[in-house]
Formats: structure tokens, C-alpha cells, sequence
């Protein structure tokens, strides 16, 4: 695999965690792992079941969309991370699942409300959602104007402190430091998204977390003055 057998293994785990945590069936969901020196990133191919997945199938993208290494074709949501790598400087990963309360969420186009201290360990907001998007914008470069989306949605928000978004209509995107965090990001979010339904079919007047709450455990994890798991 020569140049590229970090990054391709690193995203062949990253796609085997997927399937592991349940994220996705079938040939559903994808993701990719980035060298910031060499300019590239190694991504799941299209259509590919996860149990015929392997290091050497992963295919080797630049930020030009261009297949720099591989036989298959890549992810259909290529496009995608290449905007979001092009863009969120210092992101070393990228994951899409199709997890099903995730999923739902995005389709009602709703943000996930804060509603307790499981969310605040993550975030200190809502996990935000973006816009419907246009016929336009359909019908120009669907996965690049994916990309744009999320990008909007973040003008007002730190995607170093938020690293996950729901695409309306769509589903969720996440990323972090490496591939694996990016699919821990998209494990969290289903259980965020799942969290969140089952309380508002308790209580549908629920109310969002109370700020100082919020940054306790936020902070407690997070920050020069964390002070959760071992130093």
C-alpha cells in the first residue's frame, strides 16, 4: 500500500467500527481517514458490503476530488468530506451513518435539544441541523453542495467543539482528531438523538438543561482544568 497504508488502515477500522457499533447496515454509511502532509485522504468504497471490506480496498482521494490510489470507485459521499477536509482545518476524520434515531431527527429537521448532563459530557449546544436543501443546489453538485450546507451551518459555531451536524432530510455527519474519533462522535450522536426522543415521549414540555449544569460537565471533561478519567 506503500505511501498510503496508515491512512487506508486507519480508515478500514474506522469502517469496521461502523458496522461494529451498528451505525449502518449493509453497505450504508462511510468513513475516511486524512494525511494533512500528503494532501489526501483514504475513504470506504461505493457500495461495498462491510464484511468484504479490507485495508487494500480503501481508495486514496486528493482534495481535488481526483483518485490519487485504487481499483473501486469511492464513497458516493466523497465530495462531502472533501469540502469539510478542504475547510475544517486540523480534522484528521470524517464519518456518515445512517443510525436510526439520528437519522429521524434529520428528517423532521430538528436540532437535538439539550436535555441532560449525557449531552452536556459532548457539547454545551444542540446538535445543530441545516437547511432544506434548494432545487438549485440539487440539482448543481449534490455532495459538494452537502459539503456547503454543513458549512453554513457551522459560520456561528466552533467545529472543533462541535463535531457532529445532522444534514436535514439527510442524516448525520461527524468528524474529530482521527477516524475513529469521528465514528465515536457519530456512536455519541445516536445516543444523543435516542436520548432525546425518548424524553420528549415522556415528558413532550421538557425542558433543556440549565446552563451551569451544562458547563460543569462539559468542563469537568474538557478544557486546561479537566479533571474526568486518568491524567
Amino acid at each position: 500500500m506503500g505511501h498510503f497504508s496508515t491512512i487506508k488502515e486507519e480508515a478500514y477500522l474506522a469502517n469496521m467500527e461502523i458496522s461494529k457499533q451498528k451505525l449502518a447496515i449493509y453497505t450504508f454509511g462511510n468513513a475516511s481517514s486524512f494525511d494533512p502532509d500528503l494532501g489526501v485522504y483514504a475513504i470506504k468504497p461505493s457500495g461495498v458490503p462491510y464484511d468484504e471490506l479490507s485495508p487494500e480496498k480503501m481508495v486514496v482521494v486528493d482534495l481535488e476530488n481526483n483518485i490519487v490510489e485504487g481499483e473501486l470507485r469511492p464513497s458516493s459521499d466523497t465530495k462531502t468530506h472533501t469540502i469539510l477536509y478542504r475547510h475544517f482545518e486540523g480534522i484528521g476524520g470524517i464519518c456518515h451513518t445512517h443510525s436510526a434515531y439520528a437519522v429521524a431527527w434529520a428528517q423532521a429537521k430538528r436540532a437535538i435539544p439539550i436535555f441532560g448532563t449525557t449531552h452536556a459530557d459532548h457539547l454545551t449546544v444542540e446538535v445543530p441541523v441545516t437547511e432544506v436543501m434548494s432545487d438549485e443546489a440539487i440539482t448543481r453538485d449534490y455532495e459538494t453542495e452537502t459539503g456547503k450546507q454543513i458549512l453554513s451551518a457551522f459560520e456561528s459555531i466552533n467545529y472543533k467543539e462541535v463535531e457532529m451536524v445532522l444534514v436535514a432530510c439527510h442524516g448525520p455527519f461527524s468528524w474529530g482528531k482521527d477516524a475513529m474519533k469521528a465514528v465515536y462522535n457519530s456512536a455519541v450522536l445516536e445516543e444523543l438523538a435516542k436520548m432525546a426522543t425518548l424524553t420528549l415521549q415522556i415528558n413532550p414540555a421538557a425542558e433543556e438543561l440549565k446552563q451551569t449544569i451544562r458547563d460543569k460537565h462539559y468542563y469537568r471533561k474538557h478544557g486546561k482544568n479537566a479533571y474526568y478519567g486518568q491524567s
